[in-house]
């Protein structure tokens, strides 16, 4: 019987090598910057509507308040009333 030469499983594995540490091989990433030529001003406009007699924005009101440059900006409500405010920058 012929003997079949089988190498020995080693007793120990090779070294892994360390795992990275991303704090120290990471480039650091500027926040972006920002410039500011002229601080905007706003001006307001608040509606104030009456839900218990049926007041209420329709979309052609809104339409034309977005049309004409107006952003809602807050909804607050004390019912029966809801109070409707919108900004814009100054022209």
């Amino acid at each position: 019987m012929k003997r079949i030469h089988t190498p020995e499983a080693p007793s120990r594995l090779p070294d892994a090598p360390p795992f990275p540490n991303p704090a120290s091989e990471t480039p650091a990433i500027a926040p972006p910057m920002v410039v500011v030529r002229e601080k905007l001003k706003w001006e307001y406009k608040r509606l104030v509507q009456n839900l218990a007699k049926g007041e209420a924005s329709g979309e052609d009101e809104l339409n034309a308040l977005g049309a004409d440059g107006w952003e809602l900006a807050a909804i607050v409500q004390d019912s029966p009333l809801v109070y409707l405010y919108f900004k814009r920058a100054k022209r």
